[in-house]
């Protein structure tokens, strides 16, 4: 079985991070980035131990080839730079990519270094530290991370959500209705932020609205505000949201949720920007941003005709879907450390915490249906109760109950209309690799490391394994310590 690797690019440009994803990707191994040396040398010293570091010449290589002294190291360099690539071969780099990178050149040499990481002895990873802060002073122009005043933060480390970073800053300043669609937890709300940081409006208002937390009609006054005496209990003129967020951006959260009628209202304002006050004779107008958020299933929403088209057409002038976790796992680590360092300091206990190996293991194993969220509070729990043992137990018991529901559903035949010889041959490969797998990890009781040893693959890859046939512990195993050591 080929390897899989993982990598870490330090680069500036946004371009050449986005190729590498693109190859990286294609050949099914993993890519983390950043941007400067500094930033990289905090991931290594916290506990990344990648199999390959692709850098280009820097002041600080040397620094960084030490902090990564486990790792192969790929130079990029240009034409001209001959000296450095002698003083690099020097230090002990083995691979060398002249610019203009391209494709087919980086897919050779991952070729190259999964035949040598196959024929090499099996490193012994340690605990991963998550205390280690990746701090705000180091990446605050870093992609990766951004804060915003609120205390809250966009973090991107997956190529889906270094494309929705690169599709805000292009939109950003397009003065246009954005729809942000994805499930609950995602982070819908903090990609609104980030388009507001990032836009001309950013030095006026942000203002949220829940459309599912009110009522029809509270929601409209809260929208639009009132006169003075427009029902009982209006003894003075109140502004509503949007006249609040006037030069600025107004996010609509959970539009979906909007009655018919309140929709039909928000349409007209977003036609002519104008709207009547509750008791008000005369119209305002206001000049602001609308962003809409939603975890419905738009499609099924316009079929189901609780949304209307038009208010739908009005609103997706732009559209970003933001994946779920699950779909992005590479950020986990990341979330885990920065819920940690967020943490209060009696909730630390005064010192570093650690999260085991075998717990984020676990982590990146597990679904995460409650996305980012769920993820916070299961990190602030496990901080609370300071037992990464029964951490990892309860991550087990829910994988193993996923993976129960998925076994509970009608499997389809291999065989019908649409299938093809190559995707019977590829379906039962699947299920043999799957079964020889799950039978391994049995067999050395959930022993991750031995079950890799036995399989003579790499404990990267048998992880990756795991994931891809969403395997978990049978009932019986769950009683015994699993261990990754």
């Amino acid at each position: 079985m080929k390897p899989i690797l993982l990598a870490l690019s330090i680069f500036r440009s946004a371009e050449t991070r986005l190729m590498l994803s693109d190859v990286f990707s294609s050949a099914g191994h993993k890519l983390l980035h950043a941007t400067g040396c500094e930033q990289a040398q905090i991931l290594l010293s916290n506990g990344l131990d990648p199999d390959l570091v692709i850098v280009e010449p820097s002041p600080d290589l040397r620094s960084t080839l030490q902090a990564a002294s486990r790792s192969a190291v790929c130079l990029v360099y240009s034409s001209g730079e001959e000296k450095i690539k002698n003083q690099a071969a020097a230090l002990g780099i083995t691979f060398f990519l002249e610019r203009p990178l391209a494709g087919s050149d980086v897919s050779r040499m991952l070729e190259q270094l999964c035949n040598a990481v196959s024929n090499a002895p099996e490193r012994k990873l340690e605990h991963v530290s998550v205390g280690a802060p990746i701090g705000p002073t180091s990446l605050h122009t870093s992609p990766v991370l951004e804060e915003f005043a609120d205390g809250r933060y966009f973090l991107a480390a997956s190529n889906s959500m270094l494309k929705i970073y690169r599709q805000v800053q292009l939109l950003a300043n397009v003065d246009a209705p954005v729809l942000i669609l994805g499930e609950s937890g995602t982070g819908k709300e903090v990609i609104a932020h980030l388009i507001h940081k990032h836009s001309r409006r950013s030095q006026h208002r942000f203002v949220n609205v829940n459309c599912a937390a009110l009522p029809a009609d509270l929601l409209e006054s809260e929208l639009f505000g009132y006169q003075q005496g427009a029902f009982t209990g209006a003894i003075k003129d109140k502004p509503g949201k949007f006249e609040q967020a006037n030069r600025g951006t107004l996010l609509l959260d959970e539009i979906g949720e909007m009655s018919a009628q309140m929709q039909a209202k928000l349409l007209h304002v977003l036609q002519d920007g104008q709207f009547t006050r509750l008791g008000a004779r005369e119209s305002s107008r206001v000049d602001v941003r609308v962003l809409a958020a939603t975890n419905v299933q738009i499609e099924n929403a316009l079929v189901g005709k609780t949304f209307r088209e038009d208010l739908y057409y009005r609103l997706n002038v732009f559209t970003i879907k933001v994946p779920p976790l699950r779909e992005r796992p590479e950020e986990i680590p990341y979330f885990i450390e920065e819920t940690i360092r967020r943490s209060p300091e009696t909730l630390r206990g005064g010192h570093d915490f650690t999260f085991p190996s075998r717990l984020i293991d676990a982590a990146l194993l597990y679904d995460w249906r409650g996305n980012v969220r769920e993820l916070r509070n299961f990190v602030t729990r496990t901080m609370t109760m300071r037992d990464p043992d029964a951490a990892v137990r309860e991550l087990e018991t829910k994988i193993a109950a996923g993976q129960r529901v998925a076994q509970d559903e009608p499997v389809p035949s291999l065989l019908n209309e649409n299938t093809g010889m190559r995707s019977i041959m590829r379906n039962m490969k699947d299920r043999a690799e799957a079964q020889l797998i799950q039978d391994a990890l049995e067999v050395s009781g959930w022993n991750r490391r031995h079950a890799a040893k036995n399989l003579n693959i790499s404990y990267r890859g048998l992880l990756y394994k795991i994931q891809q046939h969403r395997l978990s512990p049978r009932a019986a195993s769950l009683s015994r310590p699993a261990s990754s050591k």
